[in-house]
Formats: C-alpha cells, structure tokens, sequence
C-alpha cells in the first residue's frame, strides 16, 4: 500500500513534510504557558492522569526512562521521584531522559529536576539500541508525522522486558458525553488559549487533532504491528484520556 501523501495538522491536511514544522511552531507558541493550559483545559486532570501513568511504571532504582515529546518534563520528574523513594538495594539510581523536537519546550522545563534533556525526533530518536527499560511519551503520539515510524523506534530503543505508555486524549466512547465534550472543546478551549496563552489559533488546532486522532482500538492496533506484545489500554475521565501499555517481549 503507497504511503499517504498528506496527513492530518488538526482540522486541516497538510504534506508529510510540512507537518513537522507547524507542530513545530505550535508548542514553540505555547511553551511558556503550556502547563497552566493543561490545568485550564482539563481541570487539572492531567496531574491526575500522568500520576497513574508512573504508578503503572512502577518506577524502581535502576530504571531508564526515556520520555519522548517530554516538554516541560513532569512525568519524568515523577519518575525518578517515585524511584528515589524505593530502597536502592545495591541499584544505581533510576535515570530519565526528556526527549523533544521543541527547544522551547524543552527550556520551558529546564531546572526543575534531574533528568537529561535531549532534542530529537520521536520517528529518528538519537539512542543505541535496548538503551531503556521504560518509555513514556505523553500527549504527543497524536503530533506525530508517522506514528508506525515512532512506535518503531520505541520498541527499538526498549531493552528486552520493557514496557511503553502512551498516554493520549481522546473521544469519550459515549455518544451523550462526547456531544458535551465536543461542545467544551469547541467553545471553551480556543478561547482559554487567547485568554490566558494570547493564542487561540494554537489551541484550535489541539483541539482538532484529539478530534481526528485514531480510537484506542486502532491505536492499539498501530502497536501491535510495531511488535510489541501484551497491548491493553485503560481509558481515564469517561474516555476524555486513555493509556496505552505494551511491552517488549
């Protein structure tokens, strides 16, 4: 089957090559105001997501994650928190890397803890192979130009026995709830976007890509071609969010 020409930039579509770029350009806008958004757009539920995303991550010492599309490097942060808190038992301590294309997004979040901070491509990640034992990219698959591409290198960075995590929006699997979520997201977000980022065009655009981004069945699905194994999802906020868990085996 030919490769598609063009692929989805929120409501619009766009070439394969200019996708990148105005991602690009999206969380460069965004990037000082990205987190308080978060908190604005989901009530402060995604806190609440990514901290059930590391405890499924059973951070220990001696763990490697990489968390690709990272930002401003919360879950990382969390990680190796959730980690320095195990007894070491004779085991370095746990490590991360906070892997993004955005510069800005990444000196958004400088600082704030210990992890490595890397710029590079979800689909050409800059790593040996079987470097880690954890990989987490949150809010960022749906950015993607080739998702195949990522899920690829995911399992190709992952060392035997790792596990990936994918934690993404999505649409509330209920036909009454997604017409409530639908009208949320098309009269509140854009124009919390202008008023608190200066930036509704950026925050239209998030919105359209949940909106046209795959179900967690075909997500799922896309996984399990890239070869990895023990694919299940868990679905948060009446399906607003889910997790994706896989593992390399």
């Amino acid at each position: 089957m030919s490769e598609e020409k063009t692929v989805p930039f929120g409501a619009r579509d766009v070439s394969r090559e200019e996708k990148a770029p105005l991602v690009r350009e999206v969380f460069r806008s965004v990037a000082t105001s990205y987190d308080v958004m978060n908190d604005f757009m989901s009530g402060g539920m995604h806190r609440v997501w990514k901290s059930v995303t590391v405890d499924r991550m059973n951070p220990q010492p001696g763990h490697h994650l990489i968390d690709v599309a990272g930002g401003t490097g919360d879950i990382a942060a969390s990680f190796l928190t959730r980690a320095g808190e195990r007894d070491p038992r004779g085991r370095a301590p746990a490590e991360a890397v906070v892997c993004d294309i955005n510069h800005a997004m990444l000196d958004a979040g400088n600082g704030r803890d210990h992890a490595a901070r890397v710029c590079g491509d979800a689909e050409k990640l800059p790593f040996t192979d079987g470097m880690f034992s954890h990989y987490s990219i949150g809010f960022g698959i749906r950015n993607v130009t080739d998702r195949a591409a990522a899920f690829r290198e995911a399992f190709r960075v992952l060392r035997f026995g790792g596990r990936l995590f994918v934690l993404e929006f999505s649409q509330p699997p209920t036909e009454g709830f997604r017409a409530v979520y639908d009208r949320y997201s098309d009269e509140v977000i854009p124009r919390l976007g202008e008023a608190v980022a200066g930036d509704r065009e950026s925050y239209q655009y998030l919105v359209d890509s949940i909106r046209r981004f795959p179900g967690p069945d075909d997500l799922a699905s896309e996984i399990r071609a890239a070869g990895f194994s023990r694919v299940k999802y868990e679905r948060f906020t009446g399906g607003i969010c889910v997790l994706h868990m896989a593992a390399k085996i």
